[in-house]
């Protein structure tokens, strides 16, 4: 049965930062109990429009209505209050804190009663969503957190819920039965705005699909009639060629392996590292599947010499034994590095692009010498990889403060790829990044791994996983799995071990 009452709308709605229109006359409507896509790259103004719904943002112009009258939302908590709830893709619990302490401090007064943890307990019981009020938040997995952040907006009775890619870290059996209560919840009259760059769950789980490119409206379709390529060509306005993603195997001397690596947890939210081991050669990509949490972080500060391995021969790399050098001292071999946190760990967000690029390049004596930086030499490289990576930038050489989190991304993986590196180790390369700009990084991948380079992927994108690697194997719990090939081993499969089973 198609819905016809509509809930809420966005009539023109314009929103502008300086001379950049993030919103540019959008009109968008979601009726009651329907489940709608809001699509776009990275820049087409979702994440301005939702803040706007959500009361962060006031529209310049234009109106939202609310069950069919015109509304001023004056922030979050009135956005609650209105039966608006929102599921962010960055959970905000205190990890130090129970499930039933998070929960009780973002409810209003009037909903903290006696017998909050029975109504925990009722709603999770009620929509498959099993928790225990008295976990603490750093002991459960990053699905039993989503689950711990959709029950604290149902206790607020929402009548609209909008989740911002909320399974970009959910394995395959999580995604289906966050879907299950998504359905659910449609099914007794809550309208869910849904917004991901996995275009296959669109087509699954929505009815309609509303598409942005450069803050204006595409079109608004019945997902049934499109597929996920259509979809993509609506977005980025051209048409998207998958193909890039093949990839000749040329394998070469170069390789890297890591014997019986263990690392002790650094403190109560980290991870033990046991036992790693593995071996990649040149011209292979090893992908490294596993859910938030489970030692990928302290894997990476092992690769990157960030942490240091008090015993030698635990990583070698072609033929060195670097278990004990510095982040610099790898890069001189030929080491790059795209770590998961853009602003801080990759780049400085005061900083602007030049200075980012000199950043990790000033042991070349092109980029400074004798303590002197060489501005232009930076600027000229930093301006070719934005040109070739296409990196939208609002003028020449900007504070990475000012590029949207895509475009930052395209930055940072061109850096790193424009030094020709023999061991490339990247952490979630193509994070909240639109189907376009992941392309062209994967594209970039491949192309480096084609030249002979190792490359070593940690993704909690599955999809991502089996695209690009040629072997695979699962970090979890500090535990890493034996290496599969991947045309021996199924999705199923991976999720499984992802989620802990053997």
């Amino acid at each position: 049965m198609p819905h016809t009452e509509v809930l809420l709308s966005g009539e023109n709605i314009t929103k502008i930062f300086g001379d950049f229109k993030a919103n540019d006359n959008v009109n968008f409507s979601i009726s009651k109990g329907e489940i709608h896509a809001l699509l776009g790259e990275n820049g087409a103004g979702k994440s301005t429009f939702v803040k706007i719904i959500y009361g962060l943002l006031k529209p310049d112009s234009g109106n939202v209505i609310w069950k069919n009258e015109i509304i001023e939302i004056n922030g979050p908590k009135h956005a609650r209050e209105l039966g608006i709830g929102m599921v962010f893709q960055h959970f905000s619990l205190f990890e130090a804190l129970t499930v039933l302490e998070n929960i009780s401090l973002a409810l209003p007064e009037k909903n903290q009663s006696d017998d909050l943890e029975k109504r925990i307990k009722e709603i999770s019981n009620e929509y498959g969503l099993q928790i225990d009020p008295r976990s603490r938040v750093f002991n459960l997995s990053v699905g039993e957190q989503q689950r711990v952040e959709i029950i604290r907006c149902l206790l607020q009775n929402p009548e609209l819920l909008i989740m911002d890619e909320p399974t970009s870290v959910l394995t395959p059996q999580e995604i289906s039965k966050l879907f299950e209560v998504l359905e659910k919840l449609s099914k007794s009259g809550c309208s869910i705005l849904f917004i991901t760059h996995k275009l296959e769950e669109v087509r699954s789980l929505t009815s309609r699909a509303t598409i942005l490119r450069r803050g204006k409206n595409v079109s608004t379709v019945e997902t049934k009639d499109h597929t996920a390529k259509s979809f993509s060509q609506m977005m980025v306005g051209h048409e998207i060629n998958t193909n890039k993603y093949k990839k000749n195997k040329i394998e070469n001397e170069n390789v890297l392996k890591i014997n019986n690596l263990s690392r002790p947890a650094q403190n109560q939210f980290s991870v033990e590292l046991k036992d790693i081991n593995l071996s990649v050669r040149g011209g292979e990509i090893l992908g490294i599947a596993g859910i938030a949490g489970n030692g990928q972080g302290e894997l990476m500060e092992a690769l990157t010499g960030e942490y240091l391995s008090n015993e030698a021969d635990k990583i070698l790399f072609n033929g060195f034994d670097i278990s004990n050098f510095k982040p610099n001292d790898r890069r001189k071999l030929g080491i790059s590095f795209i770590p998961e946190e853009r602003i801080g760990h990759a780049t400085v967000s005061s900083f602007n692009l030049s200075e980012n690029f000199y950043l990790t390049d000033y042991i070349n004596d092109n980029s400074s010498n004798y303590g002197i930086i060489n501005n232009s030499f930076n600027y000229e490289n930093a301006s070719n990889i934005v040109n070739e990576y296409d990196v939208r930038v609002p003028h020449n050489n900007p504070l990475a403060s000012s590029l949207s989190g895509g475009n930052l991304q395209k930055f940072i993986v061109g850096r790193e790829i424009s030094r020709k590196p023999k061991l490339l180790v990247a952490s979630q390369p193509t994070w909240g990044v639109d189907v376009g700009a992941a392309l062209e990084i994967r594209s970039q991948i491949i192309k480096i791994a084609e030249q002979g380079a190792i490359v070593i992927i940690i993704s909690q994108d599955l999809d991502e996983i089996f695209l690009l690697s040629d072997l695979i194997s699962v970090i979890y719990n500090g535990n890493l799995s034996k290496q599969f090939n991947k045309e021996k081993v199924n999705l199923e499969k991976i999720g499984l071990l992802m989620g802990g089973s053997s």
